[in-house]
């Protein structure tokens, strides 16, 4: 007799609620590019250690000599530079990146989970209230939870209630022109 997979399949196609984290609350969106920040981050990191303890031994072995101090320091410059600059730059771009958000509906908060220049996980909690939205869009940029720059993909978000919550979006634009026509009447 074969084993039937069926009702399995049509059990995973059911909505079922997100996973609860018993410290941060439900998980709303998960990042489809986590397992490719961190690989990006980490071969970078490694072959920019490979090549600080490897360099010395292949400039004192390969015989290659440069007369002109300019040219050798123009030499180390760039090699430095690819060493250096590739994974801090890649840690400034890549920081904000939301690994996993959650949210507790008992405290109306926020958990995001990104990666430290460590490669640890680094939670950011942080309320609706504190969430800004960029006036000009920014390239890495989503929104600033405080004066963290997060960037998350809306189209990852399972409920867009979560999304538009997370925004500000179900607050209404009605009440923001009030405040907007009681700060013009104040000044």
């Amino acid at each position: 007799q074969i084993p039937s997979f069926q009702g399995l399949a049509v059990c995973s196609l059911c909505t079922a609620s997100p996973p609860e984290h018993p410290e941060h609350g439900r998980l709303v969106y998960k990042g489809n590019l986590a397992k490719a920040v961190l690989g990006v981050r980490f071969f970078s990191y490694s072959t920019s250690i490979f090549n600080v303890f490897m360099m010395p031994y292949i400039v004192l072995n390969s015989g290659v000599g440069f007369d002109s101090m300019l040219t050798q320091a123009a030499f180390y410059g760039l090699i430095g530079f690819f060493t250096f600059v590739t994974p801090v730059s890649l840690h400034v771009f890549t920081k904000g990146y939301v690994v996993r958000l959650y949210y507790r509906d008992d405290m109306d908060t926020y958990t995001a989970i990104t990666y430290n220049a460590i490669l640890a996980e680094k939670a950011t909690v942080f309320h609706q209230k504190d969430v800004k939205i960029p006036d000009i869009t920014k390239m890495f940029t989503t929104f600033y939870a405080k004066t963290k720059s997060m960037l998350v993909n809306p189209m990852l978000f399972p409920n867009p209630k979560d999304y538009n919550h997370l925004m500000g979006y179900d607050k209404g634009f009605y009440l923001e022109l009030e405040e907007e026509k009681e700060d013009g009447k104040r000044k």
